[in-house]
């Protein structure tokens, strides 16, 4: 139960991050992109350690990418499907990411 109470925290904080970006006009982001963007966050994720410079860019670039409904929606989506292979730690360490890259809204 505490397992999925964990992935519906990080999903509904990653949702509303994307949420807060303002809409415009722009094609929709694909899974390639939202993975290329988190990619370099998959260490920190799976294993723990430091935050690297480059995951919080990539977190940053994905929040500023996903501007429509649309983006949002697609990249969502892909969080999903990466989150129901993940344990408990790897939800708590990648729900963490934003508080550790400081202000993601730059």
């Amino acid at each position: 139960m505490a397992s999925v109470l964990s992935k519906k925290f990080l999903l509904s904080f990653l949702l509303i991050c994307l949420v807060l970006s303002p809409p415009q006009a722009r094609a929709v982001i694909t899974c390639d992109t939202v993975f290329n963007d988190l990619k370099p966050c998959l260490n920190y994720v799976l294993v723990g350690g430091n935050v690297s410079t480059e995951c919080c860019n990539g977190l940053k670039s994905l929040i500023t990418n996903a501007i429509t409904i649309e983006d949002r929606e697609m990249a969502c989506s892909c969080v999903k499907n990466l989150a129901t292979a993940t344990t408990d730690e790897q939800v708590d360490r990648a729900a963490s990411l934003p508080g550790k890259c400081g202000d993601l809204y730059i």
